[in-house]
């Protein structure tokens, strides 16, 4: 498998220059919790300083009002990428130092002081329709998972291969067919070969071994006590990926399994479980006392809270749902 890798690396680049992927598209998502100078987590308000949550393109919230989310703009190299993450961070420090309350953000994936589920103030996004939309599905997490397990941070990187690599590629593999549906094809095969060797990155680059023990709220563990307030296990990697981070460890149960072989099997595998009802969030309820506790009482509330290491993502135009992009554009 490794020598025919480098055989098409070799001849992509005589093919197409030095740099058959210069150009490639790149994004960063990055995640940080606000936290007081104790470091419990924050209990105020998203800061008016940082704009509206629901609009604003670079610094918005993910599951909690204390989770912050940086999001870059689609970049042709890491260095820019990395410059706008920093300068973003950088001007959310300087609004956080200015307020009384001299908020700082979280350094690590893994929560800080957490005082239980009812310390953890859902994220809002306003009274329109979109935003309270937002704060339902949040609401509706929390009930299904617990919402501890939502404030674990993350980054997410983005990335989308040079238009121009395409036609290289397509010739090279000798694909006689539609160049969007052979696009397709390879990213679904990049995305089966991430999850065969994905486990590879957090055990050469992973540095998480340790947890605040309020994050397990008393619950047992085989972690070792490091000290009164922290766990941890040694030679661990990242406790992020394992059995106490983020996962849901009701997919089994549940019936709902991404299939990755193809573009038509992965979205009609998504599809079905936004449309199943499932008999313990039926039990939930979905409108209590009057209010939405979800958005509706099926395996998936919308396509996203599918949770998986690496997924395919298209453009999505208003109104429009993920797998319909998919299958409309690839």
């Amino acid at each position: 498998m490794y020598r025919i890798a480098e055989q098409r690396l070799s001849t992509l680049v005589n093919r197409g220059g030095n740099r058959p992927l210069a150009k490639s598209r790149i994004g960063l998502e990055k995640e940080s919790l606000r936290v007081s100078p104790e470091g419990h987590l924050a209990q105020t308000h998203h800061p008016v300083a940082l704009g509206s949550p629901l609009t604003h393109p670079y610094i918005t919230t993910d599951y909690s009002e204390a989770l912050t989310e940086f999001v870059t703009p689609p970049c042709t190299d890491i260095p820019s990428a990395l410059n706008f993450l920093r300068d973003t961070q950088q001007f959310v420090y300087n609004v956080l130092a200015a307020a009384p309350e001299h908020e700082r953000l979280w350094a690590t994936s893994m929560p800080c002081v957490v005082a239980g589920e009812t310390s953890i103030p859902i994220a809002q996004y306003g009274d329109s329709n979109p935003g309270v939309m937002k704060t339902v599905y949040r609401r509706g997490l929390g009930h299904r998972y617990g919402r501890v397990m939502q404030v674990i941070a993350g980054v997410h990187f983005n990335y989308s291969f040079p238009d121009a690599f395409w036609p290289l590629y397509q010739e090279l593999e000798q694909h006689p067919g539609n160049r969007q549906t052979f696009i397709s094809e390879q990213y679904f095969g990049l995305i089966r070969n991430l999850q065969r060797f994905g486990w590879l990155v957090p055990y050469l680059f992973g540095a998480s071994p340790a947890v605040c023990k309020s994050f397990l709220g008393g619950q047992p563990t085989l972690l070792d006590s490091f000290d009164e307030h922290t766990y941890f296990q040694p030679f661990a990697t990242s406790l992020r990926m394992g059995d106490i981070g983020y996962q849901n460890n009701k997919e089994a149960e549940m019936g709902v399994k991404a299939n990755y072989d193809s573009l038509e099997t992965y979205t009609a595998s998504l599809m079905k479980a936004t449309e199943t009802p499932y008999s313990e969030f039926e039990k939930l309820g979905v409108v209590v006392n009057g209010r939405y506790e979800q958005l509706n009482a099926n395996i998936l509330q919308i396509e996203n809270e599918y949770y998986s290491t690496i997924r395919p993502k298209q453009i999505v135009d208003p109104f429009e749902k993920p797998s319909h992009a998919l299958l409309r554009r690839g």
